[in-house]
């Protein structure tokens, strides 16, 4: 029997139901194990405040205990560097990467509404495409904060799509922002299969290796820069044709990447923002 271990909210119950259900289908017994993180039990902070890693240590830690066989993750929420004596054994799966904004599109919004949003990616982008509008932070989980939102405490909500399209909440959106306007970050609308190291095997049935090289050259962007989860840095990668592509957004700086090594694409990346002063931002913000 394979003990999936995942965090309890209704987004991280619904990613690893589908990921049992996957390992079903190809003959593994697995049961869930709910395993509660720092990131759930602090409500009261940004995420960006209470540190890296906060909806992954407690899953990891059971995982080096043999308490769990397979950690299920939203990918974003994975540090960059995966902790000694564990792998990403597999990612399976993306939704639709885009953030959306849900109450009232953004051109109908009067200057001075709220829109709510904890992350400094978006926060920023914000600031620079839509002045006129001011930023507030919000927690808590994707129904937790739709609540807030039907409850008045800000006029629009700015999140990603994935988690609304998992919980069948993506009815409420009232503007899909494009890719190339709004740049993800990394390993957004993912999800990771973390293993111990030398155990891989359990998930690797299941992995998707396009979507796994795509992922890996946003992560080591992250890694090259030696950005962390306060850094309003946007990663989205593709693999086609043999080739990634991948675009980046650090505050406002662009660039674009191609290749067939994840590694070498990310590198390439890191230094073409460096070149243009991303550094300094980076430093602003660690």
């Amino acid at each position: 029997m394979i003990r999936l271990g995942t965090r309890g909210s209704a987004l991280a119950l619904a990613q690893a139901t589908g990921v049992r259900g996957r390992l079903i289908a190809r003959g593994a017994a697995c049961e869930i194990v709910i395993i509660k993180s720092s990131g759930d039990a602090t409500q009261d902070k940004p995420v960006e405040q209470i540190g890296v890693g906060v909806f992954t240590k407690e899953l990891e830690d059971a995982l080096l205990a043999k308490r769990i066989d397979i950690a299920v993750h939203s990918l974003k929420d994975l540090p960059s560097q995966v902790a000694a004596g564990l792998a990403l054994a597999a990612v399976p799966e993306r939704e639709d990467p885009r953030d959306a904004i849900l109450g009232r599109t953004l051109a109908a919004l009067p200057a001075g509404a709220r829109v709510a949003t904890s992350s400094p990616r978006r926060q920023q982008w914000l600031a620079r495409r839509w002045p006129a509008l001011v930023a507030v932070p919000v927690r808590g989980n994707v129904d937790t904060r739709v609540r807030k939102l039907q409850a008045g405490e800000f006029e629009a909500l700015l999140m990603a799509v994935a988690g609304l399209k998992r919980l069948g909440l993506d009815g409420h959106i009232a503007e899909m922002i494009a890719l190339e306007d709004l740049v993800p970050p990394a390993g957004q609308a993912a999800i990771a299969i973390e293993t111990r190291a030398g155990e891989e095997a359990l998930a690797s049935a299941i992995d998707d290796a396009g979507i796994h090289r795509a992922i890996d050259a946003e992560r080591g962007l992250f890694r090259a820069l030696r950005a962390g989860c306060r850094t309003p840095l946007g990663a989205y990668a593709t693999w086609a044709g043999e080739k990634l592509s991948l675009q980046a957004d650090l505050a406002g700086l662009r660039t674009r990447s191609e290749g067939t090594d994840a590694e070498s694409v990310a590198q390439e990346a890191a230094a073409a923002l460096r070149k243009a002063g991303g550094e300094e931002i980076v430093k602003k913000w660690r």
